[in-house]
């Protein structure tokens, strides 16, 4: 009887001695915060065949992030997004537009690209050096 006693209190103290959350930072280390590192980027892709007009551009300086994207719309016009993000006043965005809609009655024929097959170079032959 007194070892299963022993034995239910050494499972009790363990029990109690094991964290409640193990997935939980530690709470005996300290918790590390990067500075806020300005940046600043911008790209565009502009593919007349493909018909793919877009872009971006956006700046930070470590607290406050602004920019504006800009997408060339199938029915013609192109679409401006202008944001502004920080921590106090969360994203904030104004959307724009340039140009008309065109709705055609006709369509022309959808982009297709073909197909391009591998072609291996030959392999090379070294000519003997013997006669």
């Amino acid at each position: 009887m007194f070892t299963k006693g022993a034995v239910f209190l050494v499972m009790v103290g363990l029990a109690l001695s094991a964290p409640s959350d193990s997935y939980g930072p530690a709470k005996h280390q300290p918790t590390y915060k990067e500075e806020p590192t300005p940046y600043q980027y911008n790209y565009g892709v502009n593919d007349a065949y493909a018909g793919t007009d877009f872009g971006q551009t956006e700046e930070s300086d470590g607290k406050t992030v602004k920019g504006s994207y800009t997408v060339q719309l199938p029915d013609g016009r192109k679409q401006t997004v202008t944001y502004v993000a920080d921590h106090y006043g969360g994203y904030q965005a104004e959307v724009s537009y340039y140009g008309e809609a065109q709705y055609p009655h006709e369509y022309g024929p959808p982009i297709t690209f073909k197909p391009q097959s591998y072609h291996p170079a030959p392999s090379y032959a070294p000519a003997p050096s013997y006669h």
